[in-house]
């Protein structure tokens, strides 16, 4: 297994060529407020699911949207979804 470093791991605020891995991608606090976050919108999703009726279709479409959120967020907006090839 060799660590090779390639444009998307390369540490773009500094000017050394550091690779990003899971160890030093973010501290304690801020993985947990992450997971709050995305966890917040997934209990939400499940939630809306409490209002739905069949005359209502609206509850089943918060459900889907936050759902999604709470898997979308952490894959594309907080720079996860790349990580797999790294080890």
């Amino acid at each position: 297994m060799s660590s090779q470093i390639n444009a998307s791991s390369r540490d773009t605020a500094s000017n050394k060529e550091t690779v990003r891995t899971p160890q030093n991608e973010n501290n304690l606090a801020t993985s947990v407020v992450l997971f709050v976050i995305c966890f917040a919108l997934f209990l939400g999703a499940i939630y809306s699911l409490s209002f739905l009726t069949l005359g209502n279709p609206w509850p089943m479409a918060v459900c889907l949207g936050l759902f999604a959120l709470a898997f979308w967020l952490p894959q594309t907006i907080f720079g996860r979804s790349d990580s797999a090839g790294e080890h």
